[in-house]
């Protein structure tokens, strides 16, 4: 049996059960409730469900949970059939919090994650398998090069950890880039002391245009206001969690004033 790791083109499977269970016992085990995204052939869903859990799984590929429930992996009654980026949060559980587990499809990983921070009253853990690239990002510090959007917006509200690398030569066929594995727990306090949808704006304002200064990037945003220079001269990948929620009240205050 063997777990894909999705990717826009094509799928890759994992070789290696020991791997599947390194991968499960990274789950932060935070509530009762756990859903797994894309399942696959439910080698990921066997580890978990050696877990004390309350496990479902969301599983887009019909074959899939055909797959699944032929071999008798998981009851019919855990399964959902259909796109997790679709489907509204709070039904997976009846509006109970639950844990995030997957192999993720690498394709859209990036938009799992937006929605897990869109959606984080519902979920105080997550932990899986994505593009090694994408792993670092989410748990990048502020001034490393791959600090950005995804690092700002999760670190936010999660604290995360980058566990291990999974090579290539793997997964069969072997894909083009290595998998990295992460985990992130819902901080205590999650809400944050500033505007949050203007928050949002100005991280992902600022880093769609990350070699201008603060200033040229958030021009629109600012509607002639200027930062000081002490801000306004540095680039998005040089500020904290902490300093784009400053930044964030500042702005709050100029356009207030206006």
């Amino acid at each position: 049996m063997a777990v894909r790791a999705k990717k826009q083109f094509g799928q890759h499977f994992l070789r290696s059960s020991d791997t599947a269970r390194n991968i499960a016992d990274c789950l932060p085990m935070v509530c009762p409730n756990c859903l797994e995204i894309g399942p696959g052939m439910g080698i990921l869903t066997t580890q978990l469900l050696e877990k004390n859990i309350n496990l479902k799984v969301i599983e887009i590929d019909g074959e899939s949970i055909d797959y699944l429930l032929a071999n008798g992996i998981i009851d019919p009654s855990c399964c959902i059939q259909g796109d997790f980026l679709k489907l509204p949060m709070p039904q997976f559980f009846g509006g109970q919090q639950f844990m995030v587990m997957g192999n993720f499809p690498y394709n859209i990983s990036s938009q799992i994650m937006f929605k897990v921070v869109e959606n984080r009253d519902f979920v105080p853990a997550l932990a899986g398998m994505f593009q090694r690239e994408v792993a670092r990002r989410i748990c990048s510090p502020a001034g490393s090069k791959e600090y950005g959007i995804l690092s700002v917006l999760v670190q936010a509200f999660y604290d995360t950890t980058y566990h291990f690398t999974v090579d290539e030569h793997e997964f069969n066929p072997p894909p083009k880039v290595k998998s990295g594995v992460m985990s992130m727990v819902r901080k205590e306090n999650y809400t944050l002391p500033c505007d949050e949808a203007l928050f949002f704006n100005v991280v992902k304002t600022s880093f769609n245009q990350r070699r201008k200064t603060l200033s040229n990037s958030l021009k629109k945003i600012l509607n002639d206001n200027k930062l000081d220079d002490s801000i306004g001269q540095k680039r998005p990948e040089q500020l904290s969690v902490e300093e784009f929620i400053s930044l964030t009240n500042t702005i709050a205050e100029m356009l207030t004033k206006k």
